[in-house]
């Protein structure tokens, strides 16, 4: 386990944070997630409604190898536990909107204090500062923000990703952070305040774009083009192309030998036109003139000429697909005697995915376990649950109570 002896406790709901905690708890750190009784947003709702065994599948999908440590944090006792907890870590993660930390008593610069080698990071939606600080901050309205949703359509057609793309992507970013400063504390003992947001998340996605407008401002009316192209910036025929019995997406490629390959005069007409200053001219040709191929036929045809092309796939395609099967990319768990199917970590290290070994199906899976660790008396834990100072699953209590 590559982060085998990192300890983390995390703050984290809905999917930017629970994305970031889960990369790491993959890679091997201990996760310790601290939950409300209740449990928190992403245990009780679920896109589609789907939940697994009883489970959401939006938790499932972002909270895997981690433990379930649930407390309740308005409470002194139940505070001085999560400090205790934060003293053996090497890290904090929050995606609380900015302030709340604050308010109970779990800033940076309040645990700081107390472990100046504390690694903070923090998921906020807009940063720590500016006008927008403190408005909620969400994917879709992030895409909106960043220009991401009128960048990808047209103005009269702006279209957002199909998923929760600048949330996974922040994830991605925010642990991308703590590995980074857990780095500088191997080799300082410093400590660091990891600063993410779903705003500059959502905008680096959009570097290459943003670069080339920003450097040439050509104003938004770029944006306009014709409906296959899918990029306001790329050459064509960058764009998704319906045939006969498929729609395919045709990355740049040199028209005239998308021409030959189609054996088609009217593109072989056009090949002199600059492949920018003219893409809606070419890609309507091109579209005309892919229309009556079936897939078999244009995929031996663009193979033969060397011509980037691919199949668009739904998730049914998805899942019989032989590359994505050879890349070991799903899993199937029992989750109280129903299986749920989750997307591994998408790297691979020395050939091997990471384990799963700890799947949290219950609020407090671990707060028993935990308290333990933490070297309190079954006579101490059974009086915290007594009082609710800490809650897990009654089986559990029950043990403890008995």
């Amino acid at each position: 386990m590559l982060l085998q002896g990192m300890k983390i406790v995390s703050f984290c709901h809905f999917l930017q944070g629970p994305a970031a905690t889960q990369y790491l708890a993959d890679m091997g750190a201990d996760v310790i997630k601290i939950e409300p009784a209740k449990g928190p947003f992403e245990r009780s709702w679920s896109g589609a409604k789907v939940f697994v065994g009883g489970v959401s599948g939006f938790f499932l999908a972002a909270n895997r190898n981690k433990r379930s440590f649930s407390v309740d944090l308005k409470s002194a006792e139940g505070k001085e536990l999560v400090l205790k907890l934060i003293d053996q870590a090497d890290a904090v993660v929050e995606n609380f909107r900015t302030g709340v930390m604050d308010k109970l008593g779990l800033s940076y610069e309040d645990l700081k204090k107390r472990k100046p080698d504390i690694i903070f990071a923090s998921g906020t939606g807009w940063g720590l500062n500016g006008p927008m600080v403190g408005r909620t901050a969400q994917d879709l309205i992030i895409q909106a923000r960043s220009g991401f949703i009128s960048a990808t359509g047209p103005h009269d057609r702006p279209t957002a990703a199909g998923c929760a793309i600048v949330d996974q992507h922040g994830g991605a970013l925010l642990a991308m952070g703590v590995l980074a400063a857990y780095i500088k504390k191997l080799k300082t003992g410093k400590g660091t305040h990891v600063q993410g947001s779903l705003l500059n998340s959502g905008l680096d996605l959009q570097t290459e774009p943003l670069t080339n407008y920003m450097s040439s401002r050509p104003g938004t009316e770029a944006f306009d083009r014709q409906e296959n192209l899918i990029t306001w910036f790329h050459e064509a025929p960058t764009g998704v192309y319906r045939i006969a019995d498929a729609q395919v997406v045709i990355p740049t490629n040199d028209i005239a030998n998308v021409a030959e390959a189609l054996d088609s005069d009217a593109l072989r007409a056009l090949q002199h036109l600059d492949r920018y200053d003219d893409r809606d001219v070419l890609a309507a040709a091109v579209a005309e003139a892919v229309r009556s191929w079936t897939y078999d036929d244009l995929s031996k045809a663009f193979d033969a000429r060397g011509v980037w092309y691919g199949i668009v796939q739904d998730y049914e395609a998805v899942a019989a697909d032989p590359q994505i099967a050879a890349n070991n990319v799903f899993r199937e768990v029992e989750v109280n005697g129903k299986t749920a199917t989750l997307v591994n970590h998408p790297l691979r290290y020395d050939g091997q995915v990471p384990e799963l070994h700890t799947l949290s199906t219950e609020v407090g899976s671990h707060t028993s376990e935990i308290l333990h660790e933490m070297g309190l008396s079954d006579a101490d834990i059974e009086r915290l649950f007594a009082k609710k100072i800490v809650s897990g699953p009654a089986e559990v209590v029950g043990a403890l109570t008995e």
